[in-house]
C-alpha cells in the first residue's frame, strides 16, 4: 500500500538534501556513515534527477533563487519541504514495480504538483528497514521561482504566484494524496484510502523514538519490547476499547488507568497521569478519535449480546495438535550460517513437522486454507477477548486491594483520631501530635486517597472484601477459558504457521528453477 508524508526543513545547506539522498547514512543518529579510510559510502542502486535547476545543481539553484527573490534569508525561515511517496513491498514482485519506473512516476508527479519549484527527485529500491519498499523522496525549494496554474485547492495567490513560498496546507495534502491514489489505480498498485487518516499515526520523531528505544532495550535487557508513551497510551486505550459497551464504562476504564479522557467541540483528548496538556484524538490516529470510538463500542454492545446467544464456534483439535513440531526456515538457517549437517537435520524435522500437521488438519477438516483461516481468525478473536476480560478483572482488583489497604490503614488510626479529638486545649492535640507523627502522616495519605477518588462516604471493609472475594473467584473461572482459548490459538498458530512456511518454500523454490531470459 503506498504511503504519502511531508516534512518542512528550515536548513539553509541545500546540499544536506542531496548528501542524505545519495550516500548511506545511520537511520537512527541521521550520520553519514563513512568507510574505514573516512570517506562517505555511497547509497547502492538509487535514481536521482533535478527540476527547474536550469544547467546547476539543486543547491546552486536554490540559492541564486532565494538572492533573486530576497527570500529563505532568515534563520526561522522554511526553506525546504521533503515529500515521500512509499510504495507497497509487493508491488515489485506482484505488480512488476521497478526502481527506473517509481522514478519516472515520481518526477511526473512533480511536475504535476510542484510545477515552479527547484526540486530534487530520487528514488531509493529498499527503506532503511530493509522490507523491500520502493520509494521516492521529492525535496523542493520552499520558494516559487515560476508563476503556476491555479489548482481547486489554492486559495491564496501565494500558492500559485513567482516569488512567493509553497504552503502545505491541509487542502494541499488532501490535494496531494488524491493524487497518489489516482497514481497507484493507474499503474494497479496497492492503495489504501490516504483521506481518511491512518489507525495509528506515527510521526517521524515517534517512529525514529522507538527505534532508538528499542535499540537501547535490547543492548540492556535483550528479548524485551520498548514502547514510547503515545505507545502506551495507545495500548491502554485499546484495551478499554475492547471491553467497554458505553462511553461511561470507557471512560471509567481508562480513569482507572490513570488517564481522563476529554470531549471538546465534539472531539476526544486524552490526558494521561503528569501530563499537563492533553493529547488530541488526532495525533494519536484515525481509530482513537470520537466516530471510531463510539463505533466500536457499539460493536461491543452487539457482539456482547450475540456471545450471550452463541458460544464462539472453534473446530475440535486432536490431541496430537498439542505436541505440534512447527517448520524452520531452512533459507534463513543457511543465511545464518548453519552447517551442512544442521541443514540435513533441519530437512528430516521439517518432513516429521508437515507429516504431523497434514494429519491435524485432515482429522479436524480444515484442509481447506480458507477454512484454516477462518478457524485461526475465531480462535485469535477469542483469545483476545478471554485475555482482555482478565486483564480487566486484574485491574480491578489490583484497585480494590489498594483501597482496603487504606481502608484498614485509616481504621487502625481510629484509637488516635478519638484520643486528638477528646483533647481540651490547643497544646495538649500539639504534643500528642508530635508524639505520634507517624500516625498522623499514614492518616493524612489515606484521607487524600479517599477525597482525590471520591470516597465519600468510605465503603465499609467487609464490602471491600467481599468485592474481592468475588472477583478473584470470576477471575479463577474465567482463567480456565483462557488457558483453553491460549491453546486453541497456539495450536491453530502453529498450523497455519506450518502450512505458510511450506508455500513459501515452495514459492522460493519455483523461482529458482524458474529459467532466466538470455
Amino acid at each position: 500500500m503506498a504511503t504519502f508524508k511531508h516534512i518542512s526543513s528550515k536548513n539553509a545547506d541545500y546540499s544536506a538534501a542531496e548528501k542524505y539522498l545519495t550516500f548511506e547514512h545511520d537511520e537512527i543518529r541521521m550520520k553519514p556513515m563513512r568507510d574505514e579510510k573516512g570517506r562517505l559510502i555511497p547509497r547502492e542502486n538509487f535514481r536521482f534527477s533535478t527540476l527547474n535547476c536550469g544547467g546547476d545543481n539543486f543547491a546552486i539553484a536554490c540559492l541564486r533563487a532565494n538572492k533573486r527573490f530576497r527570500k529563505n534569508m532568515n534563520r526561522g525561515e522554511i526553506k525546504s519541504h521533503h515529500y515521500i511517496i512509499s510504495f507497497d513491498p509487493k508491488d515489485g514482485p506482484d505488480h512488476g514495480l521497478t526502481v527506473d519506473k517509481a522514478q519516472e512516476m515520481g518526477e511526473q508527479f512533480c511536475r504535476d504538483n510542484f510545477a515552479g519549484h527547484q526540486a530534487i527527485v530520487c528514488t531509493h529500491a529498499d527503506g532503511h528497514n530493509h522490507s523491500g519498499n520502493i520509494h521516492v523522496h521529492i525535496v523542493i525549494n520552499s520558494l516559487r521561482i515560476e508563476d503556476t496554474p491555479r489548482k481547486p485547492y489554492m486559495d491564496r495567490p501565494a500558492d500559485w504566484k513567482a516569488g512567493t513560498k509553497h504552503r502545505c496546507t491541509d487542502a494541499a495534502m488532501n490535494h496531494y494524496k488524491s493524487e497518489v491514489m489516482k497514481m497507484c489505480e493507474r499503474e494497479g498498485l496497492y492503495q489504501i484510502d490516504l483521506l481518511n487518516g491512518s489507525p495509528e499515526k506515527i510521526t517521524d520523531a515517534e517512529y525514529w523514538a522507538k527505534r532508538r528505544g528499542q535499540q537501547r532495550a535490547d543492548a540492556e535487557h535483550p528479548g524485551t519490547t520498548f514502547q514510547t508513551d503515545l505507545g502506551k497510551l495507545r495500548q491502554e486505550i485499546r484495551n478499554a476499547m475492547a471491553i467497554a459497551k458505553t462511553f461511561e464504562e470507557f471512560a471509567e476504564l481508562l480513569l482507572k488507568s490513570g488517564i481522563i479522557v476529554k470531549e471538546s467541540r465534539g472531539r476526544y483528548s486524552y490526558l494521561p497521569e503528569g501530563r499537563q496538556k492533553p493529547i488530541t484524538a488526532r495525533r494519536l490516529g484515525y481509530d482513537f478519535e470520537k466516530a471510531a470510538v463510539l463505533a466500536k463500542l457499539a460493536e461491543n454492545g452487539t457482539r456482547l449480546e450475540e456471545k450471550d446467544k452463541k458460544e464462539i464456534n472453534i473446530p475440535d483439535l486432536p490431541e496430537e495438535a498439542k505436541e505440534l513440531l512447527q517448520i524452520l526456515d531452512r533459507e534463513k538457517l543457511r543465511e545464518d550460517g548453519k552447517g551442512t549437517g544442521y541443514l540435513r537435520w533441519a530437512s528430516i524435522h521439517n518432513i516429521k513437522a508437515m507429516s504431523q500437521t497434514l494429519d491435524v488438519l485432515r482429522q479436524a477438516g480444515l484442509m481447506d486454507m480458507r477454512k484454516l483461516e477462518e478457524a485461526y481468525d475465531t480462535a485469535s478473536r477469542a483469545f483476545t477477548e478471554s485475555q482482555t476480560e482478565i486483564k480487566s478483572i486484574e485491574a480491578r482488583i489490583a484497585e480494590r486491594k489498594e483501597l482496603l489497604s487504606h481502608l484498614r490503614s485509616y481504621a487502625r488510626t481510629r484509637k488516635v483520631r478519638d484520643e486528638y479529638d477528646a483533647l481540651k486545649t490547643e497544646k495538649q492535640r500539639q504534643v500528642y501530635k508530635e508524639a505520634h507523627t507517624s500516625d498522623f502522616i499514614l492518616m493524612d495519605a489515606d484521607r487524600k486517597y479517599f477525597r482525590e477518588r471520591g470516597y465519600t462516604p468510605l465503603p465499609k471493609i467487609k464490602d471491600v472484601q467481599a468485592e474481592l472475594d468475588r472477583l478473584y473467584a470470576e477471575k479463577n473461572a474465567r482463567y480456565e477459558e483462557y488457558k483453553a482459548r491460549k491453546a486453541e490459538f497456539q495450536e491453530l498458530a502453529t498450523l497455519r504457521q506450518n502450512i505458510r512456511k511450506v508455500l513459501g518454500e515452495s514459492e522460493r523454490d519455483k523461482a529458482k528453477e524458474k529459467p532466466t531470459k538470455s
